[in-house]
């Protein structure tokens, strides 16, 4: 991210990795019930829709997790919080840590595009000699497609585990460009006019700022992810299907169930991350340097 006092300089990528790893662990055990909240919210009534007059079992962010610490216990806040922090430890890590390295990397490419583009009049040759595969390799392909029909029914189980997989990096592509881009550039305006140095007041702005932009563009995606993955088997053809029935069975308000505890979610988290992200990173260049 821009800015940074001389100890701050040029941190590696290594430590811009390990940083943003450990600030994702303790963003998500600070906002983790929230995660929680939010999750019982917008599926709540997917699989035994409500009945006209009953009353939902969860109402609001606070109420829901009032609800579910007196129904299943405190520790039902905090359910599958070990994979929540696997996963921050193995995305988090990449997906923040080397944004700056990719922002240099291709403002540097672009810098060099024209000059290492060929010349419009360089005609350029193709030789087709080799498209056509050998007999033997024709049979062999024969045989690997038995073996591949035979993988494919032994292991047909596994693409269960992918189920969803297509909203997900949809909504994590979403929420990465809102998210870090939003910060980023927040943060640069903010240092550039002088509103405010460097410092902490400085990075909680900018990530509050981050954590409703991120909240408005990927509310949608993040129902319609949820919807999917938790509804039945066979209930919905596809994601794409799953918004069409939200849509007309629901209406436009649907792909917004949840924003309040979304934005209080997102919100706190991108606070919470981006403020110990660069507090870490600045001590472990301290430490470095000591």
């Amino acid at each position: 991210m821009v800015g940074g006092r001389a100890a701050d300089l040029a941190p590696t990528t290594a430590v811009k990795i390990f940083s943003a790893g450990t600030a994702g662990c303790v963003a998500d055990l600070v906002t983790f019930p929230l995660d929680t909240a939010k999750v019982r919210l917008q599926v709540q009534g997917e699989s035994k829709p409500l009945v006209k007059g009953q009353r939902a079992e969860y109402r609001g962010v606070f109420g829901t997790i009032f609800t579910m610490v007196k129904t299943e216990g405190p520790r039902s806040l905090y359910s599958g919080l070990v994979a929540g922090l696997h996963r921050q430890m193995s995305f988090a890590s990449i997906r923040i840590g080397m944004y700056d390295t990719m922002k240099q990397l291709y403002t540097r490419g672009s810098e060099s595009t024209s000059a290492s583009k060929p010349h419009p009049t360089t005609q350029y040759t193709a030789d087709y000699s080799q498209c056509t595969p050998p007999q033997d390799q024709v049979s062999i392909g024969k045989r690997d497609l038995n073996l591949r029909d035979f993988l494919k029914e032994k292991c047909s189980y596994m693409f269960a585990v992918l189920t969803g997989c297509l909203p997900n990096i949809t909504r994590n592509a979403i929420v990465n460009c809102s998210e870090l881009v939003t910060y980023d550039i927040m943060k640069e305006l903010i240092l550039k006019y002088n509103l405010m140095t460097d410092n902490m007041p400085c990075h909680f702005t900018a990530a509050f700022a981050a954590g409703f932009c991120t909240t408005i563009v990927a509310s949608p995606v993040d129902v319609i992810k949820t919807r999917f993955m938790n509804s039945v088997p066979g209930q919905y053809s596809g994601a794409v299907n799953c918004a069409i029935t939200m849509l007309i069975k629901e209406g436009p308000t649907a792909f917004y169930k949840g924003f309040v505890p979304s934005f209080l979610r997102l919100g706190s988290w991108n606070i919470v991350m981006f403020v110990s992200y660069e507090q870490i990173k600045r001590a472990v260049m301290r430490f470095q340097q000591s």
